[in-house]
This record gives structure tokens, sequence and C-alpha cells, in this order.
């Protein structure tokens, strides 16, 4: 075999692991990858079917419920309301009226089946999606409920 040709096969084989290995971390970084919604992008069908994401806001106040080990509670950002459910044990941080963020799948009936919830850890922390999506949803209440009637000027 001439050397040029043993070259051209080497920098042919480089490029194909090269290639594999690319291929490799790509398919375990999407495997791995999960979305951040809010309740908001979930009733507009932003949310993906069938597959893990994140959804996050406040936990309604009076809208916990247990039974045993499966814990039922409704999220909101201020805009729209989505029903989580979960079995297991909860966070100690974990309250009505306070943040949270839960990871899991949406449902064909719509609730949002989670396989593990996060709680902020203090007074002042809440995940910074979380805090947007909220800031974002009053924002848009509040342009709703100034607009002026036609024909009037503000």
């Amino acid at each position: 075999m001439k050397p040029r040709t043993r070259r051209f096969l080497l920098i042919v084989a480089g490029v194909a692991v090269l290639a594999a290995a690319a291929a490799f971390v790509l398919n375990a970084f999407q495997s791995n990858l999960v979305f951040f919604f809010t309740p908001t992008q979930v009733s507009a069908g932003q949310a993906p079917k069938g597959r893990t994401f994140r959804a996050g806001g406040m936990v309604k106040e009076g809208s916990l419920k247990r039974d045993g080990n499966t814990v039922q509670f409704v999220i909101t950002d201020t805009a729209q309301e989505m029903t989580v459910t979960y079995v297991g044990l909860l966070p100690d941080l974990f309250k009505e009226g306070r943040g949270v963020v839960a990871q899991g799948k949406l449902g064909e009936d719509g609730v949002f089946a989670a396989s593990e919830v996060l709680a902020k850890h203090d007074e002042n922390y809440m995940p910074p999606e979380a805090k947007h999506a909220i800031d974002q949803a009053e924002a848009a209440r509040t342009a709703q409920s100034i607009k002026v009637p036609a024909g009037e000027k503000p």
C-alpha cells in the first residue's frame, strides 16, 4: 500500500471515530436534557407530550390533597393552573403558597405525574424560571385589567 493511500485511510478512520464519539455525546446530552415550562405554557400546548420536563410555579392555597403516599396539588403562575400528582415523600420545605418545581410527564388526562418535587430552600429564593414566569403572568394580567374602552382617552 502506498504511503498516500495509508495516510488517507488513517484520516478517514479518525474522522469516523470522531463522528461516532460526537454522536454518543449528543445522544447522552439529548437523553438528559430537561426543559422548564410554566402552567401557562403547558395549557397552551408548548410542553412535550410523553417526554420528561419540569413545571414550576406557586402551590395554590388549599389545593394539597394526601391519600396515603400519593399527593395531589395545583401549581399556578397566577394566570393558569396545573394539577400535579406525586407518589413519595415531599421535601420538608414544601408548603402551600410557596414556589415549587416538579419534574415528570404530562398524562393524557392533562394531569402532570411528577417523579421529583423540588421546593425552595428559604424565604428569599425562587427558581429563576418560576420567578420570571410569575412576573410575566402578572404583567399580562395587569395589562389586561388596564385596557381602556374604545373611544375613551387614558
